[in-house]
């Protein structure tokens, strides 16, 4: 029997299976998804589907190995046209969602009601280096939204893309998005073919134990029980090891910088026909609601040759 005992609120909880090549992650964020809830007002059922999104890159976010950025992405083709996730490799997070401007949301509604009424919402994860070398991109994966709910979105996706068995149980309601992970790993040690057999055999049976005990978790458990007693309650017959917890927090990276190069990706006259028809544009962030202003002088630094957006005036100073 193994008892664990973890921080509460805005928790991640990385555990492993001992003796098995199977992984599991639990994460609790509330005071986050209360502060990105904050900044915009969602009807119920696109609020479940971004919590449930913000739990989800969370878990992912965690496993990757690299110092960057995973941007969780669906365009869909219902009311709701886009979601947006992105969470850094400190476990920074912002979310948003836009929605059609006449979009009328039934409470009720689906995955599928929300982002693939036509069969036509994709699911977009970007893998974002802080770090890039000259000339190298983003990598993006781009399949068809392919699932009734956010879990399965996510499941495909990973044995689609990276060939990694992976179940989610997912939730999210106005106060917290939770969210439970587990993850069959390759096993590459062991030179003699019965020690990779009788490993292999270990593997799968562990695998299907947890991914059997976890499926009896219920959603309004998953809501209303913190991280530490799922834990017990769903793995206290098992060997696990846990690791130091890891706290996601809400941080928005837009800079004054990032919205001048925007505008510069629009092009000088799109820019130009926008300042003669409104004076000046203004440009509200959609992660934090952060306003930035640019006049004429300030789109017009733009688009000279090398000039440095940051040398731009922060908005609202004094021109001279």
């Amino acid at each position: 029997m193994t008892t664990i005992t973890i921080a509460s609120t805005d928790t991640l909880q990385k555990f492993i299976f001992d003796n098995a090549a199977v992984r599991g992650e639990f994460v609790e964020i509330s005071d986050t998804w209360r502060e990105i809830q904050s900044r915009q007002a969602y009807p119920a059922a696109v609020k479940t589907v971004l919590g449930e999104m913000v739990a989800a890159a969370a878990l992912l976010s965690a496993n990757l190995k690299f110092n960057g950025a995973i941007v969780m992405q669906i365009h869909g083709d219902g009311p709701v046209r886009l979601l947006v996730v992105e969470c850094d490799s400190d476990l920074r997070l912002r979310a948003t969602a836009k929605l059609a401007e006449d979009a009328v949301v039934a409470d009720d509604a689906s995955l599928t009601d929300l982002l693939n009424a036509s069969g036509k919402g994709r699911f977009v994860i970007t893998l974002d280096p802080a770090d890039k070398m000259p000339g190298q991109q983003a990598y993006q994966g781009i399949v068809p939204l392919d699932g009734e709910d956010m879990a399965t979105v996510i499941e495909n996706y990973m044995l689609r893309s990276e060939q990694l068995d992976t179940r989610l149980w997912l939730g999210a309601n106005d106060s917290v998005s939770r969210g439970l992970l587990l993850q069959k790993l390759p096993r590459h040690s062991g030179k003699d073919d019965q020690v990779k057999q009788a490993s292999a055999e270990d593997d799968l049976e562990t695998w299907n134990r947890a991914v059997t005990l976890a499926s009896t978790l219920k959603q309004e458990e998953l809501l209303s029980t913190d991280i530490q007693t799922l834990m017990n309650r769903l793995f206290w017959e098992e060997t696990i090891r846990v690791f130091e917890p890891a706290h996601p927090q809400f941080h928005c990276s837009c800079t004054r910088d990032k919205v001048g190069n925007m505008l510069k990706m629009l092009g000088q006259a799109e820019v130009e026909e926008a300042l003669a028809e409104l004076g000046q544009l203004a440009i509200d962030c959609d992660f934090c609601g952060k306003h930035y202003e640019f006049d004429k002088v300030d789109c017009a630094q733009l688009f000279v040759t090398d000039a440095p957006v940051e040398l731009l005036m922060p908005a609202g100073e004094a021109k001279h």
